[in-house]
């Protein structure tokens, strides 16, 4: 019985530290900009770009150039997936949007060459953009046939379909809501002015806090603070009052909807606010990030009344849509992690990783997908491991998968894309990731590049034969049927 309380509480544990640091600021302004995606940006626009018909030397790059740019992880990326899946990019290109996006945005290079070093960080670029890229292509040929019957109603791509400026200004918006509220950088993080509010009974709450959900860098639970649980609750307002106030905003504006969205901001700006219990009561310390986030909370409201309301309707409607589709299988899969998690020491992945097999690249796989971090996390956990013993073979094939897989990601991503297509998708990240880290691992090792050359030079000419067989199969089925 023991054992079944211990894992309940690290379930607990495992969801409270993430809504509390993790939800807020990444995970709302992707909501927000997976429905601005949905509802406002033509259908035509994505075609041009993502389609299935896009000439490959410009969807591929152009799907992989806008993952750059987000720092985000597995479970944040999934609304814009949705959005931009939903709306009408191919299959292959939306594929290498989800995988580059967490595997390879700027801020991951940046952090991982910092932290890592400059080799883990080329090879991380290198690899994210060579399998994002052939992932993607992979699946566009195993399921073209689907979609294409997916796609069959969505109308060619026609000059003046293109984005509208005011569009193009909202969804910068949001996303510089999005980038401001996760970049670490120094003019967003500085502190620039420190409040103290006495409380005598704070550090009684966070010391009872503390007790009840531990920090456990080890194993990646990072406990809970006051300010997560004033968040949380906060988070469970938004809910209350956005049920109806944006759940029902389709038939109309009611008085619950403007109470959701002010609300949201002031949640927001409350999360980027610095809060830390001491001895007398709470300091609280005003940053550069808060004031960005709070400037650009008040900024979008005017931008969205640029639209026609039956347009900021359908934003906030396809918005919540989103939160409904995929929010509780973050929360189940969150939990489900946790408990998981209890239960797997890192000293296993130590023991079994310590040189580049087969067997320690796999479990550098499994590692990411079950002791999910959230996004740039995932950078001291692997610097942790490298000095713990694990191989850098291993370790890249961990830095590969974590960002893209964990379980409540592919809950996510089956209930958007169907089961078969999300499975594929998995089996192809594990065998790409653990491919990689046997590559990387032997080049570690000693292994000159005139030897491996032949062998990776082989396997991208086995990918591309495939894919070009299986398409010269497609258009042969077609000529046969037209006849």
């Amino acid at each position: 019985m023991e054992w079944v309380i211990t894992a309940l509480q690290g379930g607990l544990a495992s969801l409270a530290s993430y809504l509390a640091a993790h939800v807020l600021l990444c995970l709302v302004p992707a909501f927000f900009i997976a429905g601005a995606l949905s509802a406002l940006v033509p259908q035509q626009s994505i075609v041009r770009f993502l389609g299935p018909n896009t000439s490959k030397w410009v969807s591929y790059p152009a799907a992989a150039g806008a993952g750059s740019l987000l720092a985000v992880c597995s479970c944040t990326i999934q609304p814009l997936f949705a959005g931009i899946y939903k709306k009408g990019a191919g299959l292959g290109p939306a594929i290498t949007f989800l995988f580059f996006a967490p595997a390879a945005n700027i801020l991951a290079l940046a952090y991982t060459g910092v932290a890592l070093g400059a080799d883990f960080a080329i090879a991380r670029i290198v690899l994210a953009l060579s399998f994002g890229i052939g992932i993607g292509m992979i699946m566009a040929a195993l399921y073209r046939e689907g979609d294409v019957a997916r796609l069959a109603d969505v109308e060619t791509f026609a000059a003046g379909g293109g984005i509208p400026g005011r569009t193009l200004l909202f969804l910068g918006a949001l996303v510089a809501l999005l980038i401001a509220g996760t970049l670490k950088l120094d003019f967003l993080t500085t502190g620039l002015l420190h409040v103290e509010m006495p409380w005598s009974g704070a550090a009684a709450v966070q010391a009872g806090l503390d007790q009840l959900v531990p920090i456990n860098e080890a194993a990646g639970a990072e406990g809970l603070s006051l300010q997560g649980l004033i968040l949380i609750g906060l988070l469970g307002a938004i809910g209350a009052f956005a049920w109806k106030g944006l759940g029902q905003v389709d038939n109309g504006f009611n008085r619950l909807t403007p109470v959701a969205l002010a609300l949201t901001a002031l949640t927001l700006a409350f999360a980027a606010l610095g809060m830390r219990v001491t001895e007398t009561g709470v300091l609280l310390t005003v940053t550069g990030r808060t004031f960005a986030v709070s400037a650009l909370c008040l900024a979008i409201w005017p931008l969205a009344r640029r639209f026609d309301g039956w347009d900021v309707q359908q934003w906030l409607w396809e918005t919540w849509r989103f939160v409904k589709q995929i929010f509780p299988l973050l929360v189940v899969g969150v939990f489900l992690v946790g408990i998981i998690r209890v239960f797997i020491q890192p000293e296993w992945i130590r023991s079994i990783a310590g040189a580049n097999t087969v067997l320690a690249n796999m479990a550098g796989v499994v590692f990411g997908i079950f002791m999910y971090f959230p996004t740039l996390v995932e950078v001291p956990i692997a610097k942790m491991f490298l000095s713990l013993g694990m191989h850098p073979g291993p370790l890249i094939a961990y830095l590969m998968a974590d960002p893209e897989l964990s379980l409540q990601s592919i809950l996510i991503t089956t209930a958007i894309i169907g089961k078969l297509k999300a499975w594929t998708y998995v089996g192809l990240v594990a065998v790409f990731s653990t491919l990689a880290g046997l590559t990387y691992g032997a080049w570690v090792d000693g292994t000159s590049l005139l030897l491996l050359a032949p062998g990776v030079v082989g396997f991208v000419a086995l990918i591309i034969t495939s894919l070009h067989l299986i398409e010269r199969g497609r258009k042969a089925k077609l000529r046969s049927e037209s006849c």
